[in-house]
């Protein structure tokens, strides 16, 4: 059973080290553990310093791309490398290396696909108030988005199994955390929470400048996940909402005209007409889209497919190469 901890890093040069040194180096049920960074276009010495750490392999972006390229390219990375387990864990030793064990357990256990940290943010004694609150909030907007019971949806502190992170197709440029959550409830995927603990504030968070830009590109997100996944609840809800808008007022200029004053409100006749056309199309909209939802499942599941049969190829050649060159260290690049 071979586990690769994956960690995304822009200019952790002095951050990075003492993430490393938490991790952990044996855990019971795993034979091998191997450490993976993803440079997202770092321009300090992060990774001179993840090589003098000795980390496994490095995946290096020559300009910055984002978490989500830098977690996308992670996994691809991870996978072609035959990881049974993926930890996802952030470079500023935000999370605690020792809860990995505990983390990775419902996996060996297979009581779970995909198992999320909770860091139990009422505990955390830097997160202010109103950050807890929007912590909550945005957990319940995810968890009814994706018909799943995960408690906290923005952890990046995660494990993943084979097949689980080989089903992953992220297409959101901001952030892979709560994409993921919605695809693997509306795939059905077993996950998991698990309290694990944080450490000391290291540095300020770089995935967004303000609280208010946070949560308008996390709803963002969770707009654009959810209809990609659910295009005719979507479209179907507001088509109805705006023909019920242009019926009630089809009704009330009928009240007016069968009372005799109908002359005068002729605008309500046009725009509820209007409305009833235009929640009709957009009804026919979310027809459409639903059929195209349909379809990108059979493209994901032709992907998965692709995926399986390449990551496999490469594990077997990779598995004699490695016969043949036992002390051989393998670099992503």
């Amino acid at each position: 059973m071979k586990l690769i901890i994956q960690i995304p890093c822009l200019n952790e040069e002095q951050t990075l080290p003492i993430t490393l040194n938490d991790l952990p180096k044996k855990i019971k049920g795993i034979d091998v553990i191997e450490y993976l960074i993803i440079d997202d276009g770092s321009t300090d010495r992060t990774v001179e310093v993840a090589k003098q750490c000795g980390v496994h392999h490095i995946v290096r972006f020559p300009r910055n791309r984002g978490l989500a390229a830098a977690f996308r390219a992670g996994i691809d990375a991870c996978l072609r490398l035959g990881a049974d387990i993926i930890v996802n864990t952030d470079a500023d030793n935000q999370y605690c290396g020792a809860d990995i064990p505990k983390l990775i357990q419902p996996i060996l256990e297979g009581k779970a696909e995909m198992v999320v940290g909770d860091r139990e943010t009422d505990n955390i004694p830097h997160f202010s108030r109103t950050k807890k609150m929007l912590q909550k909030f945005g957990s319940w907007v995810v968890n009814k988005a994706a018909n799943a019971d995960i408690s906290d949806t923005t952890s990046g502190f995660r494990a993943y199994s084979r097949e689980a992170a080989m089903r992953l197709n992220v297409v959101s440029e901001f952030s892979y955390t709560l994409e993921t959550i919605i695809q693997a409830g509306r795939e059905k995927m077993a996950t998991a929470n698990v309290p694990i603990r944080t450490n000391g504030v290291l540095r300020e968070s770089r995935l967004f400048k303000s609280i208010r830009g946070y949560v308008q590109r996390s709803m963002n997100t969770i707009i654009r996940t959810y209809t990609m996944y659910r295009p005719l609840q979507v479209f179907l809800t507001i088509g109805a909402i705006l023909a019920m808008a242009g019926f009630a007022l089809f009704v009330r200029y009928l009240y007016f005209y069968i009372t005799g004053n109908g002359q005068g409100h002729v605008q309500s006749l046009i725009l509820g007409s209007s409305l009833l056309v235009v929640g009709f199309q957009i009804g026919l909209i979310g027809l459409v889209a639903d059929l195209i939802a349909n379809n990108r499942k059979l493209l994901e599941e032709a992907l998965y497919r692709i995926k399986k049969m390449e990551y496999d190829q490469l594990n077997g050649t990779e598995k004699l190469e490695a016969q043949d060159h036992p002390n051989r260290k393998m670099t992503a690049m």
